[in-house]
């Protein structure tokens, strides 16, 4: 499965230079409930709910979603192999829960802090 980060959800709902090949959706796909609220915040920053609204309930659909339970809220407050920021660190944790549920599991992201991150955790970093 491939745990997508919102910098990759956000680059493809807003068809920047990067972003994703059309690949990706083929893959099982899993997020933090997280990147919802990640999503719309940008979305409303940017005054792009009317436009962009439908493609992004469309891509929230497809997600199967890991909740931020109080154990993926206990692991992000433990250390992280490399600085990253809160919101990392939630993703960080949600996707180590999973391979903590036996799920392997591979990170898409445009984050290069995240990315660093997740190699030092051991996950392999997906190329989409």
């Amino acid at each position: 499965m491939i745990y997508l980060d919102t910098s990759v959800a956000l680059a493809h709902l807003l068809a920047e230079d990067r972003h994703p090949s059309d690949d990706l959706w083929t893959e099982v796909l899993v997020s933090s409930r997280l990147i919802e609220y990640e999503l719309w915040t940008r979305l409303h920053a940017r005054g792009l709910r009317s436009s962009h609204g439908d493609a992004l309930r469309g891509l929230l659909a497809r997600l199967a979603m890991v909740e931020l339970s109080p154990v993926v809220l206990a692991r992000a407050t433990e250390p992280f192999p490399a600085p990253v920021r809160t919101l990392d660190a939630l993703h960080l944790a949600s996707a180590d829960f999973l391979r903590a549920q036996k799920q392997t599991v591979e990170i898409a992201s445009y984050d290069s802090r995240l990315v660093l991150a997740a190699r030092k955790m051991g996950f392999v970093v997906a190329r989409f």
